[in-house]
């Protein structure tokens, strides 16, 4: 974002690039505006480095205070003492071994970007400043105790099922198998899904806000069931837009999933059990 200077011209323009910019991965990142942008992709302790560029326009002068670079969050970089830019001035920038230890994240209601901002102090006219986001994926190995989930419900004298998905913890690329079986069945069941629900809380206190997405409904059943059936599961993550779970990030946010077992009888009345399962992200083969 360009401030404007005299007759509404803008006073130059400020390129960053990445010292790896052509070999780095690049990857998708819906902007505020729903546009979506191609940004380079880093993870926890890796150094981050490149070139800021700044070039007057018409061959203006530049009188600045100072400029420097921001990690936003974290580290402030001074690349100039005061002076001027005639023209096209070229700074080079490295942030070694950055902790960055939270992914990026977009939500319904709040965001967590990692972000390089660049800022051309002056004394008359405003700053200049420009923005150069970027995203952070951190990878996790596979768990050492990973419990399979157990759980029996139903209504007394009427409805007893038992259900078990083969583990608690899934990677993004994982597959849900598991199996519901009917102990009793005396009320006339049409259908059964099985959903993934991600439940998004904000703020603390009597000031949180919970936001509730269903990302998938899986079709188990159309039907009635009988005593003793038993119902297979087998529900691939890959398809659907999932995060790792982000528990209590800076006593701002977290980000929970759930596996939600519905069914609904004929006269249309919805039983359902919720089950809270962890997504992580492993590393790609």
């Amino acid at each position: 974002m360009n401030f404007l200077i005299g007759a509404f011209k803008p006073a130059c323009n400020i390129s960053i690039t990445f010292s790896d910019g052509k070999t780095r991965k690049q990857v998708p990142v819906k902007k505020e505006n729903g546009q979506t942008v191609m940004v380079p992709l880093f993870q926890s302790q890796e150094n981050i480095s490149g070139k800021i560029s700044i070039e007057p326009f018409q061959g203006k002068k530049i009188e600045h205070n100072g400029v420097k670079v921001e990690l936003l969050g974290q580290i402030v970089r001074e690349l100039d003492v005061p002076g001027d830019i005639y023209e096209r001035k070229t700074y080079p920038f490295e942030f070694s071994t950055v902790e960055m230890p939270y992914e990026t994240y977009n939500g319904v209601n709040v965001r967590l970007r990692y972000v390089l901002k660049v800022t051309v102090s002056r004394s008359y006219g405003g700053s200049i400043v420009e923005y150069q986001d970027f995203m952070v994926r951190n990878y996790s190995p596979l768990p050492s105790i990973n419990n399979s989930i157990k759980m029996e419900v139903g209504i007394e004298d009427c409805l007893h099922i038992e259900f078990e998905y083969n583990k608690s913890k899934y990677h993004l690329k994982d597959v849900i198998i598991g199996k519901i079986y009917f102990l009793l069945v005396r009320i006339k069941i049409k259908n059964m899904d099985l959903e993934i629900r991600r439940r998004e809380s904000t703020g603390s206190g009597a000031n949180t806000h919970v936001e509730t997405e269903t990302l998938a409904k899986f079709e188990l059943m159309d039907g009635a069931p009988v005593r003793g059936e038993s119902i297979p599961i087998r529900l691939f993550l890959s398809p659907y837009e999932l995060t790792p779970t982000h528990r209590n990030i800076n006593n701002k946010f977290s980000v929970k999933y759930y596996l939600n077992l519905v069914l609904v009888d004929e006269e249309d009345r919805r039983y359902f059990k919720q089950q809270e399962i962890t997504i992580y992200r492993l590393q790609d083969s």
